[in-house]
């Protein structure tokens, strides 16, 4: 791996650590609170592919297990994967690859398709993963647990939008594509 690669990932786990900085808002109907950190999983695989976005989600819950308080609220520690948010915190990992690797097909980098792929896995596949680590830990049904976190959808939509929006822009810019390393589009 070069280097370039190697501070992307360390950037992007930062930015990840950043975004924890926000409080969270917590809704009473559930344990799992809203947190500005669900859009930086979009814009992990969106702005950096599938590798290198997955890689550097690993490496931000791989410090936050070691203990450093990275989440939103100032959380931290390997009691954080067995709690409620588990099943996202694991779907972390894995849906910026999705996200990433459906952007890296595009021919064309357009808005509407990069929204769509956030719809599908930045919000999709991650409630899935929620949803059924929230029904494992709390020991609910998993329709219960995805009842429960629709509440998270209006929200999780504009989140949709300004990541799709941002990783549009960026995939549209040939200097930031020369900077990050990525494949151009066909109409960028």
């Amino acid at each position: 791996m070069k280097p370039r690669d190697m501070t992307q990932i360390a950037l992007f786990a930062a930015i990840m650590g950043a975004m924890g900085l926000m409080p969270p808002i917590t809704l009473g109907i559930t344990p799992v609170p809203i947190t500005l950190q669900s859009m930086g999983v979009m814009l992990a695989g969106g702005i950096l592919g599938a590798k290198k976005g997955a890689l550097s989600l690993l490496v931000f819950l791989l410090i936050t297990a070691a203990g450093l308080p990275l989440l939103s609220g100032g959380v931290g520690g390997l009691g954080v994967f067995v709690g409620p948010t588990a099943g996202f915190l694991c779907g972390y990992a894995i849906v910026p690859f999705f996200i990433g690797y459906a952007i890296e097909r595009m021919k064309t980098v357009a808005y509407w398709k990069i929204i769509a792929v956030n719809v599908l896995f930045g919000i999709m596949l991650l409630y899935v993963f929620g949803m059924f680590g929230q029904a494992l830990v709390m020991n609910i049904s998993p329709l219960t647990a995805l009842k429960t976190n629709l509440i998270f959808l209006p929200g999780d939509l504009l989140k949709v939008m300004l990541a799709s929006y941002l990783v549009c822009r960026i995939r549209k810019s040939p200097a930031i594509i020369r900077q990050l390393g990525l494949q151009p589009s066909k109409n960028a």
